[in-house]
Order: structure tokens, then sequence, then C-alpha cells
């Protein structure tokens, strides 16, 4: 029995149940503020009434956004989500209360609270953050593959802004031996790439047998046995590996609430949308509206539509290519829309129609998704599905994320696949409209591989 695992998963339940009591002192803070430390009856006896109702707000909402997996944030992103977290807690406030008839509670003590909240929210989560870290410690790590793998994974973990996984070993041959031997200097073992089946089984039941913990990479045959169905026949059990697909029924409520939804976003949307229009067609020539054809479920093509953001004549001379940071062919505007994400907007109409999803695989032009399929057998896999505005790979990747890894996401996600995740990964993708990083293009630095002796100093290499 993981006995960290359970540690880990009391102490969150722990930390969120006292950042509700945080929420509403801070809500209380702010009745005060409000009015000036004499709080009539009638208003103060609406918050009594109504205070339970917004601690479970509190925490949903900040189940859904994410905010106490602390693991993989800096103090920048919790306080994105801390922010986010509070003003979705806001318009549910205001929700609860209209619903209970609570009616005296006073919106302008909602408001308040929006900055008062969030600060003391935010403080608190800080504390809680700096103290998990310094609890749980810098985990070190032992990588075991071979050669362009395990540099790709040593390079993905130098690149993190969190620095809670620190690479202290590189295993490149005689994998079992080594682990053996190196397996006591760490506390995490990360297998990835190709290792021969008797090899990599002797290494699972060494670690196995000492308790420790053991990443892998998401390979195919890793993936394949991610959500796995248990059966049994008489006295045999059985692993029934379910495939990268969603059920009837979850698709149907799916289509359904992406009917509804885009309706309602298309209608919220549309001034910002008559604004951008008109801005488009001032800054540049040409169209409003830019199509172009991309690959969707069951392997379709579909016309994509966005705010044009670059010149009208783009790709005329160079043909299909990704966009480059600081590209030269991106608009006034363009570079705006695309920062805040307001070039995607026009996609509500192809969720309207069918094409796509709210929640989804990104969808490619035709040419990459030859190019993608010739390099990887499994590339087709994420046409099971619709494609999305937003998915696993844009919330948790970047865009300069090669498109393996982007794969991996997209069929983690198909595998994964549930009402709550969509809504999880749609509240977190709030998050990357601040995440200049998320939206810019591929810089030349991207494409610049570093090499082994780049880290020689700082990792111990067996080669």
């Amino acid at each position: 029995m993981n006995h960290r695992k359970e540690w880990n998963n009391l102490l969150r339940f722990v930390v969120v149940i006292m950042g509700s009591l945080v929420c509403l002192l801070g809500i209380l803070l702010s009745f005060y503020l409000k009015f000036s430390g004499q709080i009539p009856y009638r208003n103060f006896i609406a918050f009594e009434s109504s205070y339970f109702w917004i601690a479970i707000g509190f925490i949903l909402i900040n189940f859904f956004f994410g905010t106490y997996i602390f693991y993989n944030k800096t103090l920048m992103d919790l306080f994105y989500f801390t922010m986010l977290s509070q003003l979705f807690l806001s318009f549910f406030m205001m929700a609860v209360t209209y619903a209970g008839s609570w009616l005296t509670f006073p919106r302008s003590v909602i408001l308040l609270n929006l900055f008062v909240g969030t600060i003391l929210v935010y403080l608190f989560n800080a504390v809680a953050y700096i103290l998990y870290h310094r609890l749980s410690g810098r985990k070190r790590v032992l990588v075991v593959g071979e050669n362009k793998k395990a540099l790709n994974a040593v390079v993905n973990f130098d690149r993190m802004t969190n620095r809670r996984h620190e690479v202290t070993h590189v295993v490149l041959s005689d994998y079992y031996q080594r682990v053996v031997k190196l397996s006591d200097a760490v506390d995490i073992v990360y297998l990835t790439g190709y290792i021969e089946e008797t090899e990599r089984l002797k290494i699972y039941d060494y670690l196995m047998r000492n308790n420790k913990k053991l990443f892998l990479s998401t390979n195919f045959a890793n993936l394949m046995m991610v959500n796995p169905n248990i059966m049994s026949f008489e006295d045999e059990s059985l692993i029934e590996v379910s495939t990268f697909s969603i059920a009837f029924e979850q698709a149907i409520i799916k289509r359904t609430i992406d009917i509804a939804s885009s309706l309602l976003l298309l209608i919220l949307a549309s001034p910002i949308m008559l604004i951008t229009a008109i801005a488009v067609k001032l800054d540049s020539r040409g169209p409003i509206f830019y199509r172009q054809v991309r690959i969707t479920k069951g392997s379709k093509p579909f016309n994509i539509l966005k705010f044009r953001s670059m010149t009208q004549t783009a790709e005329e001379k160079s043909g299909p290519v990704l966009a480059s940071s600081n590209d030269s062919r991106v608009t006034r505007v363009g570079k705006f829309i695309r920062t805040t994400r307001i070039d995607e907007l026009p996609q509500l109409i192809n969720v309207l129609k069918g094409d796509m999803s709210l929640v989804g695989p990104r969808p490619e032009r035709p040419f990459f998704v030859n190019q993608f399929s010739q390099e990887n057998a499994y590339y087709e896999l994420r046409h099971h599905v619709r494609a999305g505005i937003t998915g696993y790979a844009q919330v948790y990747g970047k865009y300069a994320t090669d498109f393996n890894n982007k794969l991996n996401f997209d069929l983690l996600y198909i595998k994964n696949y549930s009402l709550a995740f969509d809504f999880k990964l749609l509240f977190q993708t709030l998050k990357i409209l601040f995440d200049k990083v998320s939206s810019r293009g591929l810089d030349q630095e991207d494409l610049c591989q570093p090499s082994w002796k780049d880290f020689q100093s700082k990792i111990h290499i067996y080669e």
C-alpha cells in the first residue's frame, strides 16, 4: 500500500477545507469593509444562510481548476488559478444567493470580495504551496533508456520552471545492473524509450520489491494499458484493454453540451466578435475570417474558422509552415487577438455545426497530418474523436511541444475521457490566456536541441 499517496490526498483534502474557511473569512472581511464594521442583520443573515453552499462551491471550483495540485505549478501559476477560481466563485455566489432567495446579500460585497478574497486566499495558497514543497523536498530522478529519448527527458526536466524534480543520474546501457546500483541514490526511476522486455521486467520487479517510485514514458504500449476494464471468468481474472474512443452514451452527452454551450457563448461573445471583425477589416487588406482545411473525426476534412491574424498573402510563397515567435506575417491586430485567443472565437460556429467539440485534440492541416502519420503509425488514433477548440495538449503542453508528445496528450485524453475531465480542461484553459509561452510560435531556441555535453557538469551519465 502506498502510504505516501494516501498522505498526499489527505493533506490536499485538509488544505482545500482550510482554503474554503479562508475564503469565508474574506467574505466576512468584505462585509466589515462595506459597512464599516456595522453590518445590518438583514444583510448578514443572507451570508449565514448561504455560507455552507459558498464553501461547497469553493471546493468544487478549485477541484476543477486543479488549484491544489502543487507539484507542477509555480507561484505565478498559483496566482492565476486563485484569481480565476475567485472570479468564478463570484458568479457562483450571485447564482446561489439568487436561487436561495437570499437577496439581501449585497452584490457590492461580492465585488469587493473578488479583490479581498483573492488576496487572502492567494496568501494562504502560497503558504500551503511553500510548505508542501518544503515537506516533499526536491526529488532526485534517475533517467533510464535509449540515448535520444533519455536526452529528451533530461531536457524537459531541465526546462521546467518548477524545480521539484532534478535529474541527477542517467543510464544509457546495462540498464538493470545500473538501476540496482544507483536506485538508493535517487527517489524516482524514469524509464523511457525502448528497453528489451526481459530486462524491463527485471527492472520492474526490482523496483516494486524495493518500494521505489517508477515513472514510465507515454509510449504506445504504456498508453494501451491506461484505464483498463478488469473482468473475471470463473477463476481467471482478465484485463480488457479499452479502445481509443469515447463511449456512445458519453459522446451523446458531450455533443449536447457542445451545442448548448457554443450557442450560448456565441451570443455572449457577439459584441467582442463584432468589434474584432471591424478591427481586422480596418487593420489590413483581406477577408475578416480565415478559412483553412483541417482534419477532424473520421479523418474528415472541414474548413476551420478564425479571425484573420496574418497578412492575406502569408503562405503564398512559403506553403504550409508553423508560425514562429515575432512572425512578420502577423498583423498588428493579429498579434493582440492571438495573444488573447480572440482569433479562436469563430470556431464556436464549427462546434455548432458539428465539425469540432469544445474539448478535443487540436485539428491539424492535411499537409501535417500526412507528414505526422508517416512518422508515427498511431497518429490517426486521435481522429477517433472530434477535434477541439482546446484540449489536454493545449493546457499542459506548449506551442513548441513536439507533435509526438502532443499526440500522447491527445491519446491520454481519449483514454481518460469523462465529462468532469472536459470541464476541468475548460476551466484550466482560462489560465493559458495569461501565459505568453503557450501562445507564442516556435523560437529558434526551441529548434536547437541540447546535447549531453550541456549536462555533463551536473548529471552523472552512464553510457
